[in-house]
């Protein structure tokens, strides 16, 4: 979920992604950490800074990712839609979103439902500057704790099994190669959005610059996905459980859905589009 955040910092990251890394090891040594999980080899998945950002691509498979925080009032509409077409998706929350008790009975319908529940960080912290990636701005004691935190109020709603691997969203979907290297210290599998469609740009508000309308988010979104030579094969698509915009990305979801669904694609959770084993 991206919250509070300056127009001048706001970044699209789409096509101007850098160095992203096919294969199925990270540069420094796979995510082969004892007592970690592991992905399955020869995958063909791509990574940025450490995290995967990208599924194999020999198949039409994507899996629809939400995060939300503070604002999350488009979570029951995004569960009846996701219901009435019968897919899994991924959800993955704040703090602050676990705090409202106005959204309790959401986080045990994501999981009554099939859904992947995991966490999106505690306080929701900016883990390194936008300007200078490499930056860190938090400890990884600060990292590991604030996690922790966010992964056990989780499993109060019935989240993440004890014998699964756990996947995590960094906070703003941003991250650098010391957050995926402490995410595997703790057997957690980091991953972001696949760079491209735009629609992550789902959270600006109409006053700030960049802000487009649903309509035209769903409209790129679909286009990328001809341009692409691979289209969205292996895709973690990106969209946001709520926003301080009256404009609501949310209410795009079933023709989204319906169209990509005709082109061939089928959604799957994040789990089965980045297997593990341990």
């Amino acid at each position: 979920m991206m919250r509070q955040r300056s127009a001048s910092a706001y970044r699209v990251r789409s096509r101007r992604r850098a160095r992203l890394v096919t294969g199925a090891c990270f540069a420094c040594g796979c995510l082969l950490v004892t007592g970690c999980t592991s992905p399955q080899p020869d995958r063909g998945w791509t990574f940025d800074q450490g995290g995967i950002v990208r599924g194999e691509t020999s198949s039409r498979n994507i899996a629809l990712i939400f995060t939300g925080g503070e604002h999350g009032e488009g979570t029951e509409h995004i569960l009846d839609t996701l219901k009435r077409a019968g897919i899994k998706a991924a959800f993955f929350v704040t703090g602050d979103y676990v705090a409202k008790r106005e959204y309790h009975p959401l986080l045990r319908r994501i999981v009554a439902e099939g859904h992947y529940l995991g966490p999106h960080s505690d306080s929701h912290p900016l883990y390194c500057t936008w300007e200078d990636r490499a930056r860190t701005l938090v400890t990884e004691e600060f990292f590991r704790q604030d996690l922790e935190r966010n992964i056990a109020d989780l499993r109060r709603f019935g989240a993440m099994r004890d014998d699964g691997p756990i996947y995590f969203i960094p906070p703003y979907e941003w991250y650098n190669a010391e957050q995926a290297r402490w995410a595997r210290a703790m057997g957690i599998v980091l991953f972001n959005f696949t760079p491209g469609s735009g629609s992550n740009r789902d959270w600006i508000p109409e006053e700030q610059r960049g802000f487009v309308s649903s309509e035209v988010i769903l409209r790129d979104t679909l286009a990328y996905e001809q341009e692409d030579p691979q289209g969205l094969n292996g895709f973690l698509l990106l969209l946001h459980l709520g926003s301080q915009r009256a404009d609501k990305m949310h209410l795009q979801l079933s023709p989204l859905i319906d169209e990509l669904s005709r082109r061939g694609y089928k959604f799957v959770r994040v789990d089965e589009l980045l297997p593990m084993t341990r």
